[in-house]
């Protein structure tokens, strides 16, 4: 009895983070040239976005976990999964002008870290008898997410152009908290003798 039956209840919980990655690696795998293509930045301002976007994924990770434990972790999963959403369709927006770039990028590393640590501080408590394998799951679920987007990325960029990847990102990210509320009942096996 592969987890007592809760297998697909993993797989719907762990396809959040799937969709998370895609929101987060779409456009990040391709930053760089984004910004060139559509900015004209030199190597020092890629250079420059690239760490304004390091530092809020430090920052994110560690107030998510701080934030997880005075909240709780499904109202701040929650909460920044929207916020994340809001804030790729601003960069969709402002991703031409550079004043805000750097500070969007800031932001968009910020809310989307803080979410990855929330959720899964979730999956440990909702999985607490099954916490390792879950756990492992949810990384092959980033994984996979990681290469969707970054596929998917390329995709867009060959039909549409940088610009639109903003926005593909924030229906991956905005599909992360609607499946984060949905409710797969665990399914009981039951041994007849």
């Amino acid at each position: 009895n592969l987890f007592s039956g809760n297998l697909l209840r993993i797989f719907c919980s762990v396809s959040v983070t799937t969709c998370w990655a895609i929101s987060m690696y779409a456009l990040y795998i391709y930053l760089g040239a984004a910004l060139y293509s559509e900015n004209r930045f030199t190597l020092s301002e890629i250079a420059t976005a690239i760490i304004f976007y390091g530092i809020g994924a430090v920052i994110g990770s560690l107030t998510g976990g701080q934030l997880t434990d005075r909240f709780g972790e499904k109202k701040i999963s929650k909460v920044t999964f929207i916020f994340l959403t809001l804030v790729l369709v601003c960069l969709g927006i402002f991703f031409t002008t550079s004043t805000w770039i750097y500070f969007l990028l800031f932001l968009w590393a910020l809310v989307g870290y803080a979410g990855f640590t929330s959720y899964k501080a979730r999956l440990a408590v909702e999985y607490p008898n099954e916490r390792g394998s879950v756990m492992a799951w949810n990384m092959t679920a980033l994984y996979i997410g990681i290469t969707l987007g970054s596929m998917l990325g390329g995709f867009v960029i060959s039909k549409w152009g940088y610009t639109i990847l903003p926005y593909v990102c924030s229906i991956a990210a905005i599909l992360s908290f609607v499946l984060s509320t949905q409710k797969v009942k665990e399914t009981k096996t039951e041994s007849t003798v």
